[in-house]
């Protein structure tokens, strides 16, 4: 090696060559975010998809598994079937990413002030859209979750109930994506964090806070409505340990 040539291969801004069925499946993937490739598309069939890609079929074959486990594609037997783009279920999404925060929390990658800080970020923003977009009907809901809470007994009902309330408030805020976002957050908060000993009196004034919340949004009042979920968000914080 030269003088001056020590180490250059160090600093070569340079990216690992992926496996080939990782190359190709990245390049469907990047198809299929970016809409070229279409929920229900079927994909080329494996003797196609060999000769645009330049590999073999076993190649393509791995790469269909690897986006086949992402839920991205799916393949229907017979005649009429062969390898197509999946409709992407929120449920699935929802359930993804409440799998997901679990095994973080387990691993102390993130923690229950991370959680309940991210928690206020959906739902106080949440309270004051619904307060402009809540239905009727959602109003009505949410009067019937907080009167079901109030009259509910020991710890398992007031928290269903407690849920109930605040998973309708997100729904009223109009955003599919908040309550995608926020179900798998409340889920992990209850199933791994929730203090066993809450006294029958914390219970009560979260049923005032959550009366005050549905009197602003049922009046329409967005920045009562926020701040008194901000406020009650602070209240919950007890209700979490680490």
């Amino acid at each position: 090696m030269n003088p001056g040539q020590s180490g250059t291969a160090d600093v070569l801004a340079v990216n690992k060559v992926l496996p080939a069925y990782e190359q190709v499946a990245e390049q469907l993937r990047q198809l299929i975010l970016k809409g070229e490739l279409a929920p229900g598309d079927r994909l080329p069939v494996e003797g196609d998809l060999c000769a645009v890609f330049g590999v073999s079929r076993s190649t393509i074959r791995e790469a269909l598994r690897v986006l086949a486990a992402r839920d991205l594609v799916h393949t229907v037997r017979g005649t009429t079937g062969g390898t197509f783009v999946s409709r992407t279920d929120a449920a699935k999404v929802s359930q993804y990413l409440e799998t997901s925060l679990g095994l973080m929390s387990g691993a102390d990658a993130i923690t229950v002030a991370e959680i309940l800080e991210a928690r206020e970020l959906v739902e106080v923003p949440a309270a004051r859209l619904a307060s402009s977009r809540a239905t009727p009907g959602q109003i009505e809901a949410m009067r019937e979750a907080l009167n079901r809470e109030v009259a509910s007994m020991g710890r398992g009902l007031k928290f269903r109930e407690h849920r109930n309330f605040h998973g309708i408030i997100v729904e009223a805020a109009g955003n599919g994506l908040l309550k995608i976002m926020n179900d798998p957050v409340f889920k992990v908060l209850q199933a791994k964090f929730l203090r066993p000993d809450v006294a029958p009196e914390f219970w009560h004034k979260v049923d005032s806070e959550h009366g005050a919340i549905l009197d602003c949004i049922a009046g329409g009042d967005a920045d009562g409505a926020a701040k008194a979920m901000l406020d009650h968000l602070a209240t919950l914080r007890v209700l979490y340990q680490d």
